[in-house]
């Protein structure tokens, strides 16, 4: 039985349920609310959460797969980010939730199948150096995804008490 795949897989459906309940229940405003930090709309920055925090499995499955990964630094992740909040500021709350629907789904069936091999095994990313499955999962999603997350409730929290 692969428990450690499985306890990560529903640790992620929880995140991503979450995510998904923040974002249908967003009003036309806070959809349209700039957050400081990201300098990007909530709903882009949703967009965000669902495509590039979420759809992390294509590079774990690289990794499981012991291809190599690409070589990408974290200026280029940045600026990978903000070209993808300009190519979608127009992004529709159906677009991101169909999109927060797959890719959660995808990431949790493929977290859940792993075994702890698969989650031990490592590749080497410019941005972090060498790292395991588990470890870009967890990073990519509960810390960086959360992050993001983070900074939506704050800016929504401080919009409804001004």
């Amino acid at each position: 039985m692969n428990k450690r795949g499985k306890e990560l897989s529903g640790r992620l459906q929880e995140f991503s349920d979450e995510l998904t309940t923040a974002a249908r229940n967003l009003t036309a405003a806070q959809w349209a609310e700039m957050l400081p930090s990201e300098q990007w709309p909530v709903g882009v920055t949703m967009r965000h959460l669902a495509a590039g925090h979420l759809g992390i499995t294509s590079l774990a499955r690289m990794m499981v797969n012991g291809e190599k990964l690409p070589e990408i630094t974290l200026e280029a992740l940045k600026e990978m980010a903000n070209r993808h909040a300009r190519e979608h500021a127009d992004c529709t709350k159906e677009e991101v939730l169909e999109l927060l629907e797959k890719n959660s789904a995808e990431i949790v069936s493929f977290t859940a199948g792993l075994t702890d091999e698969q989650l031990d095994r490592t590749g080497y990313l410019v941005a972090t150096g060498e790292v395991s499955v588990q470890q870009i999962i967890e990073y990519v999603v509960f810390m960086s995804a959360g992050e993001h997350f983070a900074n939506i409730k704050t800016a929504l929290d401080t919009a409804d008490s001004s």
